[in-house]
């Protein structure tokens, strides 16, 4: 696990080495062991290329040094990720004659290139962003894993190319500077997150996920090698015999490869299904107790570290427990906007963040939960969704005017309920996706932002950077006759994955130089899941069905009874009590820098309404307080 970085110029200007330099030495959090750079000129000399690396050590660690180049230099990489087939891979490119001077997954890659060109990414199973350069053809070769779960952000300038792990290390780069894109804000707000292919920073774009762009003489050309089977209805045929088993055997599989390691590691237990079905068969692999970490916090009820370790103790793990408060917040929040680059979506950041902290005094590596939700089908509105049509069917008199009215005026504990009607009701399907897990509605962001939206997007459900990432296929374009779960799932693997939850999960480990591992995202599994009915993900009201039946034959009964909390850090307490004060001096004190970005009106009723405890606003709140502290940091 690393970052990497680079840089294509003009062959007339200066030597890219020092800005290389500067590029790895903004992501050396990503990689604290070793650097290493290469700088070279295409024949005509047009064109200078320069490559930089950041290692985190995991495997072959005595030779794993990048760039690692082929036999005679030709082709040279720097490589972010890990791939759990570089084994089997391996044996099948020595058979071929392939000559291999490390034991490193990184070196794999250069020679499956060597042997299957740009198509090899189809046979890695794993986590990866690359830069490779062919000198032979003088063409640089950038590649994204299918979920997205490692980042690689672009900038292209006059032909060439900026790139790197996180978007400090492109800032870094001669002629680059910070700027906001004001396109892009009300789609912040629609969805707590900027949809790629946008960010926040003018200029400054993530490749897709599942995406390999070849850039060749100041061409850059981009394709997808991968999208989500639940992007159709399935015509696989129904698998006979013991499904459960099947998928168990499959997950099991999943977790085992991702246990190649050549220094400790452990797991993240939440105490929740997901993270104690990883524990449970890491606990199958493992010759010594598996290290598990937990966090938790001072409101009891939300800490789930009793259920955390009922885990601990029924799989014997060694086991060690971290609880956070207000306090920890406030004192990280500023460092953590700096490490994501981006406001931080989720207030889970910070917990994440200092559970990492306390890990990596222990291990190097932890495998997590993450991704069951969005490929079992574990949200609320999984099941939800399904109920769209019903209620729209309902007379708009008696849904608009009596069903809505009264659930808006519930008291702000019922939260979930208030969000559902909310949502159903819109009509325009991408408004709704965002709206299921976003700060506000669309007609709540019109009436609060002053800031106007450039391409008249202000009267329009999504905004500008949303309409671009539809037209980059994502993450509306379902067939239409899909299953309201699977085109729901497909926006979640597309959008809701890898812009928030993996960049949080990547940003918040890699911060305290720690890889994170996530079974359920491995790709054969969910082609397995997704070839099944709807109903082995959600019937009824029950999620993940399939994953629960599977459990069964592991996990304590208390655990699969339990109900499904979600990591919620208690901010809604926190915005009316503790932290009311740093909320109210980040959006309006005299040094607040986004204060003029709202109605002064609208900003007074949202706060004031959350703090008398009438409405619940703290995921609006949030998205402004982490835009306000993401604005004093770089712009």
């Amino acid at each position: 696990m690393c970052g990497i970085a680079g840089i294509v110029l003009r062959g007339g200007g200066p030597d890219p080495r020092p800005a290389l330099a500067a590029m790895a030495a903004t992501i050396a959090h990503r990689g604290p062991d070793d650097e290493g750079f290469l700088s070279c000129v295409t024949r005509d000399g047009g064109w200078r290329i320069g490559l930089a690396h950041r290692r985190l050590s995991i495997i072959d660690v005595a030779s794993g040094h990048q760039p690692i180049g082929n036999e005679d230099g030709s082709v040279q990489i720097v490589f972010n990720g890990e791939i759990y087939n570089f084994a089997a891979l391996r044996d099948e490119l020595l058979a071929h004659g392939h000559v291999f001077r490390t034991h490193s997954d990184t070196e794999t890659i250069v020679h499956a290139y060597e042997q299957w060109g740009v198509d090899c990414v189809q046979r890695f199973r794993g986590m990866f962003a690359f830069a490779l350069w062919d000198a032979a053809r003088e063409r640089l070769v950038l590649a994204r894993d299918r979920y997205g779960k490692k980042p690689l952000f672009l900038a292209e300038r006059d032909g060439g190319l900026v790139f790197g792990s996180e978007i400090k290390a492109v800032l870094a780069a001669p002629g680059m500077r910070a700027a906001a894109d004001p396109a892009v804000i009300r789609d912040y707000f629609a969805f707590r997150y900027v949809p790629a292919p946008a960010t926040l920073f003018a200029g400054v774009r993530k490749l897709m996920p599942g995406t390999v762009a070849v850039w060749a003489h100041g061409r850059l050309d981009e394709r997808r090698y991968w999208t989500s089977p639940d992007r159709a209805p399935t015509d696989a045929p129904a698998p006979a015999g013991d499904v459960v088993g099947a998928f168990l055997e499959r997950l099991d599989d999943a977790v085992r490869v991702r246990m190649v390691s050549d220094v400790p590691f452990g797991a993240f237990l939440s105490g929740g299904i997901d993270s104690s079905a990883v524990v449970a068969l890491m606990s199958r692999h493992s010759d010594h107790p598996v290290r598990t970490f937990s966090v938790g916090f001072t409101e009891s009820r939300y800490s789930e570290l009793g259920y955390a370790r009922t885990i601990a103790d029924h799989f014997r793990t060694e086991h060690t427990e971290l609880t956070v408060s207000q306090a920890d917040l406030m004192d990280h929040l500023p460092a953590l906007v700096r490490f994501r680059d981006a406001p931080v979506a989720e207030p889970s950041d910070i917990p994440i963040y200092l559970l990492s902290q306390r890990a990596r005094q222990s291990v190097k590596m932890v495998l997590t939960g993450e991704g069951s939700d969005e490929i079992l089908g574990g949200y609320p509105k999984h099941v939800f969704e399904r109920f769209v049509p019903w209620y729209q069917g309902v007379p708009a008199t008696l849904r608009d005017g009596v069903v809505a009215p009264l659930v808006r005026a519930l008291p702000f504990r019922f939260r979930r309920a208030k969000t559902a009607i909310a949502t159903l009701a819109l009509a325009d399907r991408r408004a709704r996706m965002a709206r299921w897990f976003g700060a506000a509605a669309p007609d709540e962001i019109d009436a609060l932002l002053a800031l106007p939206v450039a391409g008249g997007a202000a009267d329009a459900d999504v905004s500008v950077a949303a309409a671009a990432a539809a037209a980059a296929g994502l993450p509306f374009d379902v067939d239409p006759r899909n299953s309201a779960l699977r085109s729901i799932l497909y926006f979640d693997q597309t959008s809701w994955l890898p812009d928030n939850l993996l960049e949080r999960g990547d940003r918040m480990t890699m911060a305290a130089s720690i890889e994170a591992r996530m079974p359920f995202l491995d790709h054969d599994l969910a082609a397995f899941v997704s070839g099944l009915d709807d109903t082995w993900r959600v019937r009824g009201r029950v999620g993940k069905r399939i994953l629960r039946l599977a459990m069964a034959r592991l996990l304590p009964q208390a655990i699969l009874e339990r109900p499904k909390v979600g990591f919620r850090v208690p901010v809604s307490d926190w915005f009316r009590g503790p932290m009311r004060d740093y909320l109210h001096d980040h959006l309006c004190g005299p040094n607040a820098r986004t204060r003029d970005w709202y109605r002064p009106q609208a900003l007074r009723r949202v706060l004031s309404e959350h703090v008398d405890g009438r409405q619940n606003h703290e995921k609006l709140l949030w998205t402004m307080l982490t835009l306000e502290i993401w604005h004093r940091e770089y712009l």
